[in-house]
């Protein structure tokens, strides 16, 4: 067996039990990655305070981002992992939902104040009263 092999097959069993990466992690890595590169621009551009505060901030998101690849509680980096992954797809939705609404032209939308539902009403039908279906909310707009 090659020393390669070895040093492979010692990491493999260094890991074993612990969480490694996963898309938090991968997260954390590239806003690593972002502030080293905003880090550098600051620097080149002479500005102290910033400098000083990604100093800061530098240390904190590389001692968190190994705390959790090494980690061997995996049921609490799943859960953190998770509501991240729940955050992500909740932003991700929301800005291709209001894209698609954007793109819509047959259709008005009004958003419910009381539950933040959004409700789908065609368009030229002058100045309505809408009862939201989840709340019975009465909205008043203009289509």
């Amino acid at each position: 067996m090659g020393v390669f092999q070895r040093m492979k097959n010692g990491l493999i069993r260094f890991m074993y039990g612990r969480n490694g990466t996963d898309q938090l992690n991968m997260a954390l890595l590239w806003g690593y990655l972002g502030l080293c590169i905003g880090r550098t621009v600051f620097a080149l551009l002479r500005m102290k305070a910033p400098v000083t505060v990604v100093d800061a901030l530098l240390p904190v998101v590389a001692v968190i981002l190994l705390f959790r690849m090494f980690s061997k509680n995996l049921y609490k980096r799943r859960e953190e992992n998770q509501k991240f992954v729940n955050w992500q797809w909740r932003v991700k939705n929301r800005s291709a939902g209001a894209k698609e609404r954007h793109a819509d032209k047959s259709h008005k939308y009004f958003t419910c104040k009381s539950c933040k539902t959004i409700c789908r009403v065609p368009v030229g039908k002058g100045k309505i009263e809408i009862t939201c279906p989840k709340c019975g909310t009465k909205i008043q707009g203009k289509t």
